[in-house]
């Protein structure tokens, strides 16, 4: 998700599902004063559910915007039959990490309801 599409995001109040870990931060007195303006204009969500959607969509936004970097393996070919090269950027260890992160989470979840 882009941060320009958060506010249709939060206008159709979208759900998923959370973690129970929780973050604390100090905000800048400006940054602090930005959220309680945004949480204002959307008084449905709380200051923590802005920060919450903000920090996803900016990782969903820094994940998109690492750069490809081409490695030595043919992974596919497009339609014109040009190859496509593996990409030994940050890209796939992000994604293999975040993939690793999900099952432990989703492992703790199962231990927690049992």
């Amino acid at each position: 998700m882009k941060i320009k599409d958060l506010v249709n995001y939060w206008d159709k109040h979208a759900r998923g599902r959370l973690t129970r870990d929780a973050y604390f931060m100090a905000l800048s007195d400006q940054h602090h004063q930005r959220l309680e303006k945004l949480a204002a204009v959307y008084p449905m969500k709380t200051p923590q559910d802005l920060l919450r959607d903000l920090i996803s969509a900016s990782l969903d936004e820094l994940e998109t915007s690492f750069p490809y970097v081409q490695g030595t393996k043919v992974v596919a070919f497009d339609e014109d039959g040009f190859e496509i090269y593996e990409d030994e950027g940050l890209t796939p260890r992000f994604v293999s990490l975040s993939q690793k992160h999900i099952q432990t989470l989703k492992a703790r979840q199962l231990e927690s309801v049992a």
